[in-house]
Order: structure tokens, then C-alpha cells, then sequence
């Protein structure tokens, strides 16, 4: 059953002007009841991650769905190639680069796509809670829109500092911090 549930918020960002709206689909029954109010979560997380992000005053929107492994996994492998499920997808809009989207309208920053069983999969193995782990994952789709990435390695320390720096906003503990070469 695909239910779409649109949460909006205003962004409170020290970037006077940048609203940011927020358009959630679950589109797989398991996401209910997974997360406490998860269209208003996922619409926290990405508001406070505008809010790291250089984009001068305007609306903005980002569109997530809330999918499962076969749904992520026909994704993938249609847009990336790789035919397997992923934890998450991010597709940037196009609308960003040619700079003449409409002002009067929230201009498109992308989709983000998680996807259930994997996500929850890797939260079990690494020993972190589900909601850390999909706030993480949420953030890394939200920077992966901004033009962000990781093949690397300075652009993935780059990255990774301002994951840790937003999650830590919210009390969530650097995800990485297990995964250094010496760290025990």
C-alpha cells in the first residue's frame, strides 16, 4: 500500500531566507510504526541539514521515499547499475544547475531514498540504534544532493566531518567513530 504523507517545515537556519519543504513517501508498510513520527524526523534532519549548506535565501524541497530492498534495489540497478539493495539512493535535481528555476517556486534539491530491511540490517549488525542509523543515512542522502561525495578520500573526510558535526546536533554519536583504522 503507498500512502504519501507531506511534512513541511520552516527552516530556522542562521541563513535568513532558506525555507526548506519536506515531501515524505512510505511506500512499504514496514517503515510504520519503525520510527515515532517519522515524516516529522525526516523533515528535522534535513531542515538542520540545510542549515550546514551554503544555498542563498529561497524555498527549497526534498522528496524522501521510504521504500524496501526490492523497490531500492530495482532503483539502483536502473540508475546506478548495480543490481543489489542499497541503504540509500540520492538523485539531485537538474532544476539546481541551469539556475533558471522560478523564483516564486520551492526549487527542487532532489529525492533521497531508504530502503527498510537494509538500513535495519545494518543497524542489527553494527550494533546502533535504528533511529541513529536512519538519521545518519538521511543526512548523507541530504549532503549527497548537495553536491557532496566520497570517492575520495579528502571529499570523504570532508563529508564525514559534517555528518558527524550535524548528527551531533541531535545527540547521535559519530557514526564513524568505530570504523578508523586503531580505533578499538
Amino acid at each position: 500500500m503507498m500512502r504519501t504523507h507531506p511534512a513541511t517545515m520552516k527552516s530556522d537556519s542562521p541563513v535568513d531566507g532558506v525555507l526548506l519543504a519536506v515531501d515524505v513517501d512510505i511506500a512499504a508498510d514496514g517503515w510504520n510504526g519503525m520510527l515515532d513520527d517519522v515524516e516529522g524526523l525526516c523533515a528535522r534532519i534535513l531542515v538542520q541539514s540545510i542549515t550546514y549548506l551554503d544555498y542563498p535565501a529561497r524555498a527549497y524541497e526534498v522528496s524522501v521515499l521510504l521504500t524496501d530492498d526490492a523497490r531500492q534495489q530495482a532503483l539502483n540497478a536502473e540508475y546506478r547499475g548495480k543490481d543489489a539493495p542499497t541503504n540509500v539512493l540520492s538523485f539531485p535535481a537538474t532544476e539546481a544547475l541551469d539556475g533558471a528555476f522560478p523564483s516564486a517556486l520551492a526549487l527542487p534539491l532532489g529525492d533521497i531514498s531508504l530502503a527498510l530491511e537494509t538500513v535495519r540490517r545494518e543497524s542489527d549488525g553494527e550494533g546502533l540504534s535504528f533511529a541513529d542509523h536512519f538519521c545518519h543515512l538521511l543526512v548523507h542522502g541530504m549532503l549527497h544532493l548537495a553536491g557532496y561525495d566520497h570517492e575520495i578520500d579528502h571529499d570523504a573526510e570532508e563529508m564525514e566531518a559534517l555528518e558527524v558535526e550535524i548528527l551531533a546536533g541531535f545527540g547521535i554519536e559519530n557514526p564513524y567513530a568505530d570504523k578508523r583504522p586503531g580505533v578499538a
